[in-house]
This record gives C-alpha cells, structure tokens and sequence, in this order.
C-alpha cells in the first residue's frame, strides 16, 4: 500500500459568490481526511500574507494544489503575490533552495471557453497547457513534479448534472492524489488530469 500524502489546496477565487461551478468544486473539500484546504483571500483579505506560515504548510505537505479561476490567461491576483512572496530564493530554489524538491504541484482551474477554443487553430490560439507554462517553469525551478491540469471548461454552460459530474471528478483525483494512487507517468500522456480518470488511476493492490 502507498504511503499516504499530505495535500495542500491553495484556493484563491476573488468573486466566489458569483461562482457556481468553484462553490460546487470546493463543496465538502474542507472535511476530507489528508486534504488541508486553504482559501487566500479569506486569510488575507488584505493580501498581507504571512510568508513563514505559509512556508511551514507548504512543508508540511507533499503536494500542492493552485484551485484558481482562469483570469486573463493567468492566476488571480492573490497567488502571484503568493509565488512572489513565499517562493524564496535561498528556500524554494537557488544553490540551497530545496525546500519544495520532490513535491508535486497541480493546477486546478475553470473557465468559461470550450475546449475548443484552447486550441492553436481556436478562439485563444493556444492550448490550456501552454498558457499554464509559467506555473510549469516555477514547479520545475523548485525541483516539483508538474501534473496536467484539472480544467473544467464552459463553465457558463454547465447544468447541475455536469457541475456534480466535475464536483465527483475533482474529490476523487484529491483522494487519489492522497492515496498515492495516480499515475503521473499515465496522466503525462493526457492534455488534462481530468480526460479519463480511470486511465490514469493506479489499481488498490497495484
């Protein structure tokens, strides 16, 4: 059996009343046993944020979720001002930052485009992953295994079958990431963590 894993969700959503689709996501995350579920903008609503425990959870924890709306191609305002402030030199890279070395990051984000349009020949000439390189690039400076994203598109469009379908989808990869029971050499071969759940989950007794 894995050796079960600390994960860390670091959800930062500036207007999450006006969110369906991130209220459904995150609904009961808080109360799952090995997940610790860390909202930014209700810690620090003033963005004043607390770098040395910030660093101590990060620590604490062997993989790191960034749950965030896509806004203008990028993270909100809050987990910028995070990377900047809590990713030191000296601490997560550089000669002696090794701190987050070995740890898995993934990014869990919405958007109201179809996957269609994240596509060279689509509406954003660009695919999902390629705009999520920069967060790439720093999960490789600090010595961190990058995961596909968990992406849920069209998120005008979705009805409440669809919003439960990726609620169920998002608590299950959590767990599994937990569990130690996610393949990352299988989930490379996927554009999104989320294509095909089964294809990338490792068997109980495997």
């Amino acid at each position: 059996m894995s050796t079960p894993q600390r994960v860390l969700v670091l959800f930062a959503h500036p207007a999450l009343h006006k969110s369906r689709t991130n209220r459904k996501l995150i609904e009961g995350v808080e109360a799952l046993d090995g997940i610790t579920f860390h909202d930014l903008y209700e810690a620090y609503p003033y963005l004043h944020i607390d770098v040395a425990a910030e660093q101590a959870l990060l620590l604490e924890h062997d993989i790191v979720v960034f749950h965030f709306p896509f806004y203008w191609y990028s993270t909100p305002a809050i987990l910028k001002e995070w990377q900047d402030l809590v990713l030191e030199h000296g601490w997560a890279y550089g000669h002696t930052g090794n701190a987050l070395r070995g740890k898995r990051l993934l990014c869990v984000t919405t958007t109201g485009g179809r996957e269609d349009a994240y596509q060279p020949d689509g509406h954003n000439r660009f695919t999902m992953r390629q705009l999520l390189a920069p967060l790439e690039a720093t999960a490789n400076l600090c010595g961190m295994g990058f995961l596909p994203p968990f992406v849920v598109h069209g998120t005008h469009l979705l009805d409440e079958d669809a919003m439960e379908h990726h609620h169920s989808d998002y608590r299950r990869i959590l767990l599994a990431l937990r569990d130690g029971r996610i393949d990352p050499e299988r989930a490379s071969l996927f554009p999104r963590l989320n294509t095909d759940l089964e294809a990338i989950f490792v068997d109980e007794e495997g």
